[in-house]
């Protein structure tokens, strides 16, 4: 197998791997929604999502997955229950994850514009290749078609939450939110079908071994825009 083809696939199982751990992911967001739906007690809500985040965050580095995957999550689901904890007001539990999807949703166009879609630092992280893929211009523009699959489930899902939030509707924003992994990992398994569709036959630019240094790319090296120009 082509060492490139071997990462590429390393890729794709690390994405359908996120759409399995989902389930997962959502146990705080839900054990809050539904306690406070049930008893409408702000401090059982936040002591069961809690304490789900905190179980999740151990059984993660028990299983020897990222520690600092598992922190931050834990860390976000804090944040968010001192803020309800401190105003009283339950959709402020939400707001953390709110503020981030606000600023990836202006960060996200910029680094598009820049060249530098986030899809593609996520997969060179996961390979090993780091940035190295920016060299071959079909690959990078084949991860920016990617990233706006992603960057649209995204929008919609922030549409959908921030009317919420400011009615202060928590359950149904609970509800909503707990969804949110779901289709961000949906996106994200389009948007790597989109962009393993969009490389298609091309392997210029791919580099071999981690040590080895990717050869250069133009744009004329892909076959269908070979085709066209013919």
């Amino acid at each position: 197998m082509h060492p490139g083809e071997h990462r590429a696939d390393a890729a794709g199982a690390a994405v359908r791997r996120r759409l399995r751990g989902v389930a997962i992911d959502i146990a705080p967001v839900f054990g809050f929604t539904v306690s406070f739906a049930v008893t409408h007690r702000l401090v059982v809500a936040l002591a069961l999502a809690v304490a789900a985040a905190a179980g999740i965050c151990v059984y993660r580095i028990a299983r020897a997955e990222s520690a600092r995957r598992a922190l931050a999550a834990l860390c976000l689901i804090c944040v968010g229950g001192v803020l309800a904890a401190r105003t009283g007001r339950a959709t402020d539990f939400f707001l953390p994850g709110l503020a981030l999807h606000s600023v990836m949703a202006v960060v996200t166009p910029v680094l598009l514009l820049w060249g530098w879609p986030p899809m593609g630092l996520m997969v060179g992280l996961i390979t090993g290749e780091r940035t190295r893929w920016r060299r071959c211009a079909v690959r990078r523009r084949a991860f920016t078609r990617g990233n706006l699959v992603m960057y649209a489930g995204h929008l919609v899902m922030l549409a959908i939450q921030l009317p919420l939030f400011f009615t202060g509707q928590t359950i149904a924003l609970g509800s909503v939110d707990a969804f949110g992994p779901v289709v961000l990992a949906l996106g994200a398994l389009v948007g790597w079908r989109v962009y393993r569709r969009c490389v298609g036959a091309h392997r210029c630019g791919i580099p071999g071994p981690l040590s080895a240094e990717p050869t250069p790319c133009t744009p004329t090296s892909h076959p269908v825009e070979r085709a066209s120009q013919s």
